[in-house]
């Protein structure tokens, strides 16, 4: 059931915005026939957001673009688990151009299928997208063409898509991301490993400075004190030496250095703000847009207004000839019936006339 309910989904979230309700119902309908269950769960697919429905639409109309920004987030996720910071850089300048293009099309799209997508709308689908490039289970919600919701992500926890798809199944099983890439083993000091007291002495990592009074006692211990208890030092050093052994082959992984940390984090920063910079060019340009729209519609309405006082000039106008007219009509109408009732008096004279005899 699961790969028929995908099937009848992708159809739906391919369709226009207001035919999804209807298209819905109709599924269902047809479903019913053969499968309950199936036509239930049709009957449940929720209706997705403007923005999430945007990107459902390129993700149906054009793939392609989806699969430019996922090849990308792909190879960013990569640098960034390298820590290569130039490769960083170049990657977002490319994702920003990619970006860019992706929402056009989108916008292109949308509008084919009767629907013209708003700024707040573009924003949100922006960051969607921006959000594939980021993460695994993101770009897999969006290559579905059946998202629910915009998404977004801050490029250190996996994004939860689990209520943002109309079918989770379709997402398959997600890769793992990249891990972070270590140092040789040489720089890393071995856990078990043993320190130089100040003495010379060695003692193992991670046990405490030794007391005043056992260094002391170390100190002024008789010879022979200290040659019956070296043996037993010898001994305890030769059976921890395997467990150090064991300790030493299995290095730890090293986290980057404050610098690989500083480098990644600058990157971040410049691909932040060259978008928060190409956001508000957009926004300026949007500003404009709207000023000049505005000065239109008034340069409109008053147009408008001037028209409305000529119709009303003319509505009166029409409206006094209107009752005169009406006057006159009912002033010729009473004179028509005095001249008929004239004739009538005329036309009973002339019989009574002719009636009487001479």
């Amino acid at each position: 059931m699961e790969e028929e309910l995908q099937r009848a989904a992708q159809a739906l979230y391919a369709l226009p915005f207001d035919d999804f309700i209807a298209a819905r119902t109709a599924a269902a309908k047809d479903a019913a026939a053969s499968s309950k269950p199936l036509a239930q769960a049709i009957r449940t697919l929720p209706k997705p957001s403007v923005a999430a429905w945007t990107v459902n639409v390129l993700a149906h109309h054009r793939p392609d673009a989806i699969q430019q920004l996922r090849t990308l987030g792909q190879t960013m996720q990569e640098a960034q688990a390298s820590l290569d910071a130039a490769a960083l850089r170049e990657l977002a300048k490319e994702r920003r151009k990619l970006l860019g293009t992706a929402v056009g099309e989108a916008r292109l799209a949308a509008e084919k299928q009767g629907r013209k997508i708003s700024g707040p709308v573009a924003t949100e689908v922006e960051e969607t997208l921006r959000a594939a490039t980021a993460d695994l289970a993101a770009a897999a919600a969006v290559e579905s063409g059946l998202l629910l919701r915009g998404l977004s992500a801050d490029g250190v926890d996996q994004v939860n898509v689990t209520d943002a798809v109309a079918v989770p199944s379709a997402l398959g099983k997600l890769p793992p991301r990249p891990l972070p890439s270590q140092r040789p083993s040489g720089a890393q000091r071995p856990e078990g490993g043993t320190q130089s007291s100040a003495g010379g002495a060695q003692r193992p990592i991670g046990a405490g400075p030794k007391s005043r009074r056992e260094e002391s006692s170390a100190t002024t211990a008789p010879a022979g004190r200290r040659t019956r208890t070296q043996p037993l030092k010898a001994g305890a050093e030769e059976h921890e030496q395997p467990r150090l052994r064991a300790v030493r082959s299995t290095p730890r992984p090293v986290p980057p250095s404050l610098l690989e940390k500083a480098q990644a984090a600058l990157a971040e920063a410049e691909d932040a703000a060259a978008d928060a910079a190409s956001e508000a060019a957009r926004r300026a340009q949007a500003q404009e847009d709207a000023a000049a729209a505005f000065v239109q519609l008034t340069a409109d309405v008053n147009e408008a207004r001037q028209r409305l006082r000529a119709l009303e000039l003319s509505l009166d106008a029409a409206r006094k000839q209107r009752e005169a007219a009406a006057a006159e009509a009912k002033q010729y109408a009473r004179a028509a019936e005095k001249s008929e009732r004239s004739a009538v008096l005329a036309r009973e004279r002339v019989l009574r006339l002719r009636n009487t005899p001479d």
